[in-house]
């Protein structure tokens, strides 16, 4: 009898979208292949359609109110426990990373890295945000006059084609640490990594819905999106010129809000509070002080 104590069939893993809390494949049932930067087959990922892009949508609006509704200090407790999660899974994004972008290992967890401490970074911002666009302003009579940031709703984010990591985690994380709920595109031609953040994302605190991650053809699942009445506003960050000038003019039937693709020549670089203050309405509230007696003393 022969010792097959050692021989084992590798388990493959399967990549799946990131819909609303849950997994599913392409309501399609396509795939297509995901190669390193040799050429070497990695998997095959999802490839998104319609569908799940109007799907996500549905998830994303059914996760607003619950999650602007939040307190941003809990907000920033909830993305805190991301990077936690980033950092126990180190390793494999690691390898993921150098696997999609053609870096060595060391370059890769510099990557990595960078990214979880970019993750903290908007983690830290989520109680303080109102504190530099918000506050009380001067006005000619016996007013209060208060301005503070509200998210705008639900966020379609096209993540970075080349960062596939960093610059995705750059783009998503100031979304939903103001309040906003996002349905993002993945790298095509580098998604594994952030279907693999959606794993993280679904074993930490973040409710179902508040992030959904679609991989497949970027024109293809941002056209729908760009499209969609129950889109407030959409981050171009992945689209190239011609691809980012079709979505524009979509997103204008319902007056969307439109970040234009902003070129970033270095990731790591501190990205100050300009994708957090996109996609934030400022809301101005008037309050009556109260004139007490003839003196105009007031409270």
């Amino acid at each position: 009898m022969s010792d097959r104590t050692n021989e084992r069939l590798s388990v493959f893993k399967t990549y799946k979208l990131y819909v609303g809390g849950k997994f599913p494949r392409s309501e399609s049932g396509r795939v297509y292949e995901v190669t390193d930067s040799k050429g070497n087959w990695l998997a095959n990922a999802p490839q998104s359609s319609r569908k799940d892009a109007r799907d996500a949508v549905v998830a994303a609006r059914k996760a607003f109110g619950g999650w602007s509704g939040a307190t941003a200090y809990n907000r920033g407790q909830v993305l805190y426990r991301v990077a936690e999660m980033l950092e126990g899974r180190r390793d494999q994004f690691v390898r993921e990373v150098a696997d999609a972008e053609g870096l060595g290992k060391s370059k890769a967890a510099a990557v990595v890295d960078a990214t979880i401490d970019r993750w903290v970074w908007y983690a830290g911002w989520t109680d303080k945000i109102a504190q530099v666009v918000g506050g009380g302003n001067p006005v000619a009579g016996p007013f209060f006059n208060l301005s503070s940031p509200e998210p705008t709703g639900v966020v379609a984010v096209l993540a970075p084609q080349e960062s596939s990591f960093l610059g995705l985690v750059s783009v998503v994380a100031p979304v939903i640490a103001t309040g906003n709920t996002a349905v993002v595109i993945a790298s095509e031609k580098a998604p594994l990594p952030a279907l693999s953040l959606s794993e993280v994302l679904a074993t930490s605190d973040v409710p179902g819905g508040v992030v959904n991650v679609l991989s497949g053809r970027t024109a293809e699942i941002a056209a729908p999106l760009a499209a969609h009445q129950d889109v407030n506003a959409i981050d171009l960050a992945g689209a190239d010129e011609a691809l980012a000038k079709e979505l524009e003019i979509a997103a204008a039937d319902n007056l969307k809000r439109v970040l234009r693709p902003q070129p970033v020549d270095d990731w790591t670089a501190t990205p100050g509070t300009d994708r957090m203050t996109a996609f934030l309405e400022t809301k101005t509230v008037w309050h009556p002080t109260g004139a007490l007696g003839a003196s105009g003393s007031s409270y």
